[in-house]
């Protein structure tokens, strides 16, 4: 029994420090759980990830710096497009203003609400462009 018992008391040694182990690793988990939460957890690694995007770009920044300022100068030429075109004369707006005709198409509604004036006016250019058209006379299909 001496081989036993020792054996046994072996086994118990091991479990109890596996035990210990084992708490010891929850115990950790549950206060580094519980000091952040998920959402400053994944802050965190957002943080992080930008800040090393930051230091790759100005890594990159001091080599290039001539094409940086190019794009910049571009962006804001860019952004400042009307007022430089207003300046020189050639806004797209004063000639959209000047090329407008007088008399613009009615829409199917009338400025007033008058719904049946502006039915009757379709209705008419319905009939005048159906007056137009003169169907072919029977036999004229093959020909063309």
């Amino acid at each position: 029994m001496g081989k036993l018992h020792q054996r046994f008391l072996e086994d118990r040694q091991m479990r109890d420090t596996a035990r210990t182990i084992l708490m010891a690793d929850i115990a950790h988990a549950r206060t580094s759980l519980s000091a952040r939460g998920v959402a400053d957890r994944i802050g965190g690694r957002i943080g992080d990830g930008a800040k090393d995007v930051f230091e790759v770009a100005k890594t990159h920044s001091d080599d290039n710096r001539g094409i940086i300022a190019a794009l910049i100068g571009a962006v804001l030429l860019w952004l400042a497009r009307e007022p430089i075109l207003e300046i020189l004369g050639l806004s797209q707006e004063a000639e959209n203003l000047d090329d407008e005709p007088a008399d613009e198409p009615e829409t199917g509604h009338s400025e007033d609400g008058n719904e049946n004036a502006a039915k009757a006016a379709n209705e008419t250019q319905s009939e005048d462009i159906s007056a137009k058209a003169e169907p072919l006379p029977p036999g004229d299909d093959d020909e063309q």
